[in-house]
């Protein structure tokens, strides 16, 4: 027995009324919707919601489930996502991060150059001087006859290089500290001039090319190796405090006429040391070790290495002079 809501339009309201009721073989909308089939790519389903679509452990549609930035828990690796088809990164975002370190080292190389630009501008200033006072015989006699002036120059090399490791920040005083670095320059200059006249050519020359062999040696060095050497300050500390020791004790023993080989041997560990300081401070002066020196303090770091030289001239020409003797 069906009720009169049950009844199939009349001709005339499903002429005027197309959309009214169902289809006569449409499904009814209370029956239960068809279970999709199981998607399993992985070897099992997914353990989807009690009740989805009357079944437990059928997955559904991808469309469905997938958002973005919200992965669902166990979904199979093979599942497309909205991300599909990109590069897993983005060259723009591995440059932006490797950027700062990329600054950092064409700036540490920039500093590099500067140094070295004005170390190389001490050097040819120190050994032009050398030169005129070893091969013009007038200057080399009258350095030789007044030595009143090289411990005048000895004194301003003091104070001058006080005063620029104590005041060795360049920002605001950049044009002070390239006056007083040429003043430096200067005064040790004619320091090593006037030693170097009390020597025979040939040994200046001599100490000229084991100098320069040396300086590239420890320079190629440091670019190569993988010992950290600015670790070992104390040890370096130690080491110029037994050459001070020894200096002593050399002119002591020299003064009476003991033992004239002595001061061959003080020069020796004298020039060691002195190669010592030299890696330590090219070390500094590189980075990427425990210790390094400031980019902006390009004056302080050419005024450590052109000392560190000038001393392991300076001691290799008494072993070469004292051989020469």
């Amino acid at each position: 027995m069906t009720s009169k809501a049950d009844n199939p339009p009349s001709y005339e309201d499903a002429l005027h009324h197309p959309n009214y009721g169902s289809p006569p073989d449409g499904p009814q909308r209370r029956s239960p919707l068809p279970p999709p089939p199981p998607y399993s790519p992985g070897g099992g389903t997914y353990p989807g919601p009690p009740g989805y679509w009357g079944q437990e452990g059928v997955l559904p549609q991808a469309a469905v489930w997938a958002s973005p930035g919200l992965p669902s828990p166990g979904r199979p690796s093979t599942v497309p996502t909205l991300s599909a088809g990109v590069p897993p990164s983005n060259p723009g975002d591995v440059g932006d991060f490797l950027s700062p370190q990329w600054g950092s080292t064409s700036i540490r190389h920039a500093f590099i150059r500067k140094v070295y630009f004005i170390l190389t501008a001490q050097l040819a200033v120190t050994f032009s001087v050398v030169g005129v006072f070893t091969f013009v015989d007038p200057v080399r006699q009258f350095v030789i006859r007044y030595p009143g002036i090289y411990w005048g120059s000895f004194v301003v090399y003091f104070i001058v290089y006080c005063i620029l490791v104590c005041c060795k920040g360049p920002r605001r005083r950049f044009p002070w500290n390239l006056l007083l670095l040429g003043i430096f320059t200067l005064a040790l200059s004619y320091m090593t001039g006037t030693i170097s006249s009390y020597y025979e050519t040939k040994a200046v020359f001599l100490a000229m090319g084991i100098t320069a062999l040396v300086c590239v040696a420890v320079t190629v060095f440091c670019f190569q190796t993988k010992v950290d050497f600015t670790s070992c300050g104390g040890l370096l500390c130690v080491a110029s405090v037994a050459l001070m020791i020894i200096g002593v004790v050399t002119a002591v023993v020299l003064s009476f006429q003991y033992v004239p080989w002595l001061h061959m041997l003080y020069a020796a560990i004298g020039a060691i040391v002195y190669t010592l300081f030299l890696v330590y401070n090219t070390q500094v002066l590189i980075g990427n070790r425990e210790l390094a020196i400031s980019p902006e303090e390009h004056i302080y770091g050419a005024l450590s290495l052109y000392i560190d030289i000038v001393h392991i001239f300076l001691f290799i020409l008494q072993v070469s002079g004292g051989a020469a003797e």
